[in-house]
């Protein structure tokens, strides 16, 4: 299972490397056009949404008292409800929003870092491939050492 799991991560920093060494040996660049949040508006957690869903019917013969307890019961769980789908849209929002920021650094921010140096590195294999083993250590190493600690700790 080990030898597995190292053999990916192995796949991954090999593929990592050559596409730096690639990258910076040809001179390229990346261009930010990440998009803006200008149109977020701070605070619209519902928007201009509305749930739209049939409620069962409500069937009581226990007289009006029951009738009125039941309605007054529905409205309180239809609130709820809502309350609770309100939240969980914003937690389901926010987690999309956290997760696509994570991706933007990890595979934009990092390789502009990286590429930065491509006016340097033009035409010249060695400080290519040195500049690229150096980001590809620092970029994959802590994951196969977190992978080592795991299994030295089982």
């Amino acid at each position: 299972m080990t030898s597995n799991l190292y053999l990916s991560l192995g796949i991954i920093a090999t593929t990592l490397f050559l596409f730096m060494t690639y990258g910076l040996y040809k001179g390229i660049g990346l261009i930010d056009n990440f998009p803006k949040f200008r149109n977020f508006k701070k605070g619209d957690i519902i928007g201009h949404t509305a749930p739209t869903f049939d409620t069962p019917g409500i069937s009581v013969g226990d007289g009006i008292s029951g009738l009125i307890i039941s309605i007054l019961c529905w409205i309180g769980v239809t609130i709820l409800f809502i309350v609770l789908l309100v939240v969980l849209e914003a937690v389901f929002w926010f987690s999309i929003f956290i997760i696509l920021a994570m991706l933007y650094w990890i595979f934009f921010r990092a390789l502009k870092f990286v590429f930065n140096k491509s006016t340097e590195t033009k035409g010249d294999i060695g400080i290519s491939a040195m500049y690229s083993l150096a980001y590809t250590i620092l970029y994959t190493g802590w994951i196969f050492g977190i992978v080592y600690l795991t299994q030295t700790m089982k």
